[in-house]
């Protein structure tokens, strides 16, 4: 509407003596503009019209599930911080995350599309499907969660601890059924590494989702399970499981009293990693922008509180950090794979 009132008053100019009224005329328009636009409602009314920006997140996790809640939670945390951007998270799930991963790494660079990354499950999806573009064709910004691997075991009859799990197994390993999440997973390649480390053979028998093995080791179907903390921390502290060990290499605030598999001689630290990605190539500008947002996130006690009441913590390692730590996991996934070929899944 200004634009137009400036326009129509420039074009009631004439020549001569005419012309100083219509450029006082013109100067006239131009301080009703500026008194209008200084007005706050009207300032409002000018930015709420303004186009947002659109981007949209994809979750390579299936929807309603515990994974699935962690990313919507950082994702609505993502959105407040971004004015003037439109958010929409989208589940990408299938092939063990592969197909959220090559989606991502086939987006345009413009500062679109966004993806919510976890690692292992990057460098393995690299690995085991032989596809290392899918790494290669994504920009890591920077991870917010770290979540440890738990072994637990049903509360009405618990091993003591790991070792009690290793020496059983070293007897009759058929006799400990270790449940696990889908072949090729966090906790999967955790069990599978534990197994190298104790050089004891396991049982370890996969089902097709986090929450199927949950299932089996409250029911006592498996004598007992590796999960994801966040997917056990419930049942934990109702006291249908017991946590038998972390893998990490210290205790942690949410288990204090809970060993870590370090403590009893076996090195293992595995933790579940989960951050930002683009396509690579996208403008420097906006992931500037996710980059600040998400120092911002990890700052703040409300979303640490939320965090360790789900059983996973905040930690903020930036794009750089974040890669190197993931190529180290990735070089010993590499070596797992030569002599503990896991199998491929499609659990999504």
């Amino acid at each position: 509407m200004t634009i137009r009132r400036f326009r129509y008053v420039a074009g009631g100019c004439r020549p001569g003596a005419a012309a100083g009224a219509g450029r006082r005329g013109v100067l006239a328009g131009l301080s009703a503009t500026v008194g209008l636009a200084l007005v706050p409602g009207s300032v409002h009314a000018i930015q709420s019209s303004r186009p947002k920006r659109h981007i949209e997140m994809l979750l390579g996790v299936r929807p309603g599930t515990s994974a699935d809640q962690s990313a919507r939670a950082f994702g609505e945390s993502l959105a407040a911080r971004l004015p003037g951007i439109d958010l929409t998270m989208t589940n990408v799930p299938g092939d063990a995350g592969r197909t959220m991963l090559a989606a991502l790494g086939k987006a345009p660079a413009n500062g679109s599309t966004v993806g919510w990354v976890i690692t292992p499950t990057l460098p393995a999806r690299m690995i085991d499907r032989a596809e290392p573009s899918l790494g290669q064709r994504i920009q890591l910004i920077g991870q917010i969660e770290r979540e440890p691997v738990a072994f637990v075991s049903p509360n009405s009859d618990p091993p003591n601890t790991i070792q009690d799990i290793m020496q059983r197994a070293s007897a009759d390993a058929d006799a400990v059924p270790l449940g696990t999440p889908p072949a090729g997973s966090p906790p999967h390649l955790a069990a599978l590494r534990l197994q190298v480390l104790a050089q004891t053979q396991l049982n370890i028998v996969t089902f097709p989702s986090a929450a199927a093995a949950r299932q089996a080791v409250l029911a006592g179907n498996v004598s007992a399970a590796a999960l994801g903390l966040s997917e056990a921390i419930g049942d934990i502290r109702a006291g249908n499981l017991s946590a038998v060990g972390i893998a990490a290499r210290r205790r942690f605030g949410v288990l204090p009293e809970t060993p870590v598999l370090d403590e009893g001689g076996i090195p293992l630290s595995a933790f579940i990693r989960r951050g930002i990605a683009v396509p690579l190539g996208t403008p420097s500008d906006v992931t500037a922008m996710l980059t600040e947002a998400m120092r911002t996130i990890a700052g703040e006690d409300g979303f640490r509180e939320q965090a360790e009441a789900n059983g996973y913590y905040v930690t903020w390692a930036d794009g750089p950090a974040w890669l190197e730590q993931m190529l180290t996991e990735q070089a010993a996934l590499a070596k797992l794979w030569a002599t503990n070929p896991w199998l491929s899944s499609s659990g999504g």
